[in-house]
This record gives C-alpha cells, sequence and structure tokens, in this order.
C-alpha cells in the first residue's frame, strides 16, 4: 500500500499550499462580506460616550445596536434607541422612547404623565430624578419624545424637542463590553 502525493513529484507540495492558501483567502473573504452584511444591514457595535442613560448604559460600554428592528417593526414607549442628533447629524445619541406619535405629554417636577398617566420609571433611580417640568403637547406625527434616564443631567426631548422618525436607526440590543455590564439592554 503506497501513500498518495499531489505534485508532480513526491516531495513536491506547492500545489497543495496553494490550495490551501486559495481556500484560506477564499474563507477570509466570506467573513469578510458576512462581516461587513451584519454591520450594515442587521448589527452595528457603538460606544456609549456620557452618563445620560445611567444607570442601564455607562460611559464607555460597548453594544450592539439592532439596525433592522425597526425596518420590520415599530417602535414603542420604552425602548432604548439610538439616533442622529436632530441639531447635527454627525453625532448619534442614544435616549430611551417615552411617548410615541398622538401621545399626550405633560412632565411635573419630574413625574411623567403620558395620556394623562403617571409613568412608572423603574429605569430611573431617585438619585438620577430631577424637578424639572414640561408643558403639555402632543407628539406629532413620525415623532418620538425621547429622555435620558439620568435625568438631571440628560440633553433629551425636553431640550431639542421629539424626534423625527428618519433620524432613529437602531434600537440598542446587547451590551458586550466590560464584561460586568454584559447583557441584554432593557
Amino acid at each position: 500500500m503506497t501513500d498518495e502525493v499531489q505534485g508532480s513529484e513526491a516531495g513536491d507540495s506547492r500545489p497543495v499550499q496553494r490550495s490551501g492558501m486559495h481556500s484560506w483567502l477564499r474563507d477570509l473573504m466570506v467573513s469578510i462580506v458576512v462581516s461587513a452584511f451584519i454591520i450594515i444591514f442587521l448589527y452595528q457595535p457603538v460606544r456609549v460616550e456620557g452618563t445620560s442613560m445611567l444607570p442601564v448604559l455607562e460611559d464607555q460600554d460597548r453594544l450592539f445596536i439592532n439596525k433592522i428592528a425597526y425596518r420590520v417593526g415599530s417602535i414603542a414607549p420604552g425602548d432604548v434607541v439610538v439616533f442622529l442628533y436632530p441639531h447635527d447629524h454627525s453625532k448619534s445619541y442614544i435616549k430611551r422612547v417615552i411617548a410615541v406619535p398622538g401621545d399626550d405629554v405633560r412632565i411635573d417636577q419630574g413625574k411623567v404623565f403620558v395620556n394623562g398617566k403617571q409613568l412608572h420609571e423603574r429605569y430611573v433611580p431617585v438619585r438620577y430624578r430631577d424637578e424639572r417640568s414640561e408643558a403639555e403637547m402632543v407628539i406629532p406625527k413620525n415623532e418620538y419624545f425621547v429622555m435620558g434616564d439620568h435625568r438631571s443631567i440628560s440633553s433629551d426631548s425636553r431640550d431639542f424637542g421629539p424626534v423625527d422618525r428618519e433620524l432613529i436607526y437602531g434600537k440598542a440590543a446587547f451590551v458586550y463590553w466590560p464584561m460586568g455590564q454584559m447583557g441584554v439592554v432593557r
């Protein structure tokens, strides 16, 4: 019984190496294309800059945002969304949706009321609340009222108004770094 060897001579392994190199390059290209598809159309890694979403998201947390969630589904109150800042589209913000189009919103000394009912916001610890008030308003069609969970320092819809639907491009999905923060964003 003899062992078979590819190549013109028993000691020549160049065709095998070339085949291995082609296979490796093909696998690399497929990986790059699949990764690009995922990042462009499905999930995108982002880094949190700032503390307006404490305690849910901390400064420098790394997370994935779901970019397809709102192409196939709707934006709901409580969702943590990423959007282009209305006054400078080169910046992105991350905030929580408080009210959707058609909702009536009022803030009275830090207490948020949507459609006449006070929200029970377990995601806003007592130490992060503030005493700001906002006059009653109805959220216009295709716009969303967003707020940071760290109310006393957050720049949000109380400052720049409701966010147009076209500016919202992702839903916060999963924190992957640091390891101690790892988990689904709620």
